[in-house]
């Protein structure tokens, strides 16, 4: 081989090596960066805490529910209790993990899919209150923002892992595709019913106040000045996996690349 016909290899060896490389970054800039949910995720399935906090809280429900019918006996109106589903009932950390190992975002197309498998697992705590809830007569209303297309999965998801009373009027999905508001949902069920108390992961899942909080300075304003219905008439299920809390610290902007949303969470870190 001559030194021309050397250099020429070398520099056609060069230039794909050079492509190969520039081939691969761009591939892991499209990657998703979801490496920081590793913590919160496997607190999620592995913590006896969150196990722990999951039977506090339902059996605080039974409490405030037993309070509520010992006190209102001759109340006329019927009784009714609220829950959202996701992370509120069930489980869907499998989801969040799936996304975590594959480096992929969170898609609608992704999600569904995940939705229509039915696979989530229950709460624990989470079947044994609502089904005492529905033997005292209390009507139990599912409202959640999935979707249409997510409503036959949902359901068949309750009904395998056993939770009572679902079917089209008490499962409320989302129908409005320019509002994930939950308000108008939750006016009907107080129009027929009397709502004993609300239970979510998310606080957009008990008042239209926290819905129109859309900062993190505002929604732990929010809170504070309805510091007295937690715990009474709303009860929190923890959920450090996803949820308005981190989109607060993005500003709602979903147009935000992983590089911005990793310097918006560092940023808002006190130390």
């Amino acid at each position: 081989m001559t030194i021309e016909s050397l250099q020429k290899a070398c520099v056609t060896f060069l230039g794909s090596a050079l492509l190969t490389l520039a081939f691969t970054q761009a591939a892991l800039a499209q990657q998703a960066d979801n490496e920081y949910q590793v913590g919160a995720i496997l607190w999620t399935q592995s913590s006896g805490e969150k196990a722990a906090l999951a039977y506090q809280a339902f059996a605080l429900a039974r409490m405030t529910l037993d309070r509520d019918l010992r006190m209102n006996r001759r109340g006329r109106i019927k009784r009714a209790v609220i829950v959202d589903v996701d992370e509120t009932i069930i489980d869907n950390s499998r989801f969040q993990a799936m996304l975590v190992k594959n480096h992929q975002a969170y898609s609608g197309k992704l999600w569904t899919e995940w939705v229509n498998r039915a696979e989530a697992t229950a709460l624990p705590g989470a079947v044994e209150f609502l089904r005492y809830a529905n033997s005292r007569g209390v009507r139990v209303f599912y409202i959640t923002n999935r979707k249409d297309i997510e409503r036959e999965g949902t359901a068949t998801n309750l009904k395998k892992l056993g939770f009572p009373n679902v079917n089209i009027e008490t499962l409320l999905i989302r129908t409005d595709p320019n509002s994930s508001s939950k308000e108008p949902r939750r006016q009907t069920v107080g129009a027929k019913y009397h709502v004993v108390l609300l239970m979510g992961d998310n606080l957009n899942d008990f008042a239209e106040v926290f819905e129109n909080s859309k900062t993190v300075v505002s929604r732990l304003s929010a809170v504070e000045q309805n510091k007295n219905q937690f715990g009474a008439r709303f009860i929190v299920l923890p959920n450090p996996m996803y949820g308005d809390w981190e989109n607060a610290i993005y500003d709602y902007n979903n147009k935000l690349n992983e590089a911005e949303k990793n310097a918006r969470r560092k940023a808002s870190l006190k130390d």
